[in-house]
């Protein structure tokens, strides 16, 4: 069942994206060589929990970690542990922060120092594809309709998009009804409306679209090796224009 917003629970998703958005942007700013991944969620971590929040992902279904940090060509549901960011790397933070009830959830992915321009580009087309999808995040529209945006974007960059992995309705629970595909025909899935808060959230890959899960249960990388990028935020489906729930001043 699809979880339609009142406006007092709409004020409440707007305080939870706002810490997640910034434990985002602090987890951003951190990505630099000789950097641990651990040391980015440990930070994660802290920020959330001085917002009075709980980090939405720490034991969500036995996950270990408060943030997803992801690598090169690991897609999602990376571990952070001991690894050592290198110059080069791309990397991907998936956060959520959970308070009063109620969830945000948002991800990106940085470049490590230098990186090459195709890496650069692959991660401009993923940040963008979320753009061109969410000009369907509109009452009345339907949820293909978001989907077929962002894959026609992606494969005309000649990237492809993952099609294990989806976005989702995100409220009360992170995961929830709706799915949100990054594929698909258009016109298809429930129709958009007025207070519903979904998780857009493009998974973009430099070669196949097939990905396969470690034996963690969890890390997820392409099955070709090739670089992965991940552009996520929380968005409010409106009378009008779609509010990006996830904001800071560096969106």
């Amino acid at each position: 069942m699809i979880s339609i917003k009142n406006d007092h629970e709409i004020e409440k998703m707007r305080r939870a994206s706002r810490i997640t958005a910034q434990a985002r942007a602090l987890a951003g700013s951190m990505i630099r060589p000789g950097v641990t991944t651990e040391e980015i969620d440990r930070a994660v971590r802290k920020y959330i929990e001085s917002q009075g929040a709980r980090p939405t992902f720490l034991g969500y279904g036995g996950f270990p970690a408060s943030a997803c940090i992801s690598v090169n060509e690991v897609v999602i549901h990376g571990i952070p542990g001991p690894r050592v960011l290198k110059e080069g790397d791309i990397v991907s933070v998936d956060v959520g922060a959970h308070i009063d009830g109620f969830t945000g959830d948002c991800a990106a992915t940085f470049p490590c120092g230098e990186i090459s321009s195709e890496a650069q580009r692959l991660i401009d087309v993923t940040k963008q594809s979320f753009f061109e999808g969410i000009r369907f995040a509109r009452s009345g529209c339907r949820v293909s309709d978001i989907s077929h945006a962002v894959q026609t974007y992606v494969e005309s960059n000649g990237f492809s998009v993952v099609r294990a992995f989806v976005g989702h309705g995100v409220g009360a629970n992170l995961h929830e009804e709706p799915e949100v595909p990054n594929f698909g025909r258009p016109g298809r899935g429930p129709r958009l409306v007025r207070g519903m808060t979904i998780a857009v959230e493009p998974m973009v890959n430099a070669g196949t679209y097939e990905v396969r899960v470690l034996k963690d249960h969890w890390t997820t990388v392409t099955c070709d090796g090739k670089l992965s990028a991940h552009y996520e935020n929380t968005v409010l489906i409106t009378d009008g224009e779609p509010e990006i729930l996830t904001v800071t001043e560096e969106l």
